[in-house]
């Protein structure tokens, strides 16, 4: 046999190996994703109150990242608060 289509063969099955590995990491990290949604979804009915923190948290951020653009707004036009 001809030493280039060795080496050319062996390249092809070490391709299709790493291949397969990277796919099956792929399915294992998607089935892990997936069981993160389902674990989060069924924890949501029982932490409404949890939920309710974090809706204020959000506003509250919200707010002051409003008054922060407010503030760089009126540096950038000149004006001093």
């Amino acid at each position: 046999m001809d030493p280039t289509l060795v080496v050319a063969l062996t390249c092809l099955v070490a391709i299709t190996l790493v291949v397969f590995a990277l796919l099956r990491a792929w399915q294992d990290w998607l089935s892990l994703k997936r069981r993160e949604l389902e674990s989060h979804s069924a924890e949501k009915p029982a932490a409404d109150d949890n939920s309710q923190i974090s809706v204020g948290a959000a506003r509250i951020e919200l707010a002051d990242m409003k008054e922060r653009i407010k503030k760089l707004e009126a540096i950038a036009s000149g004006v001093e608060l």
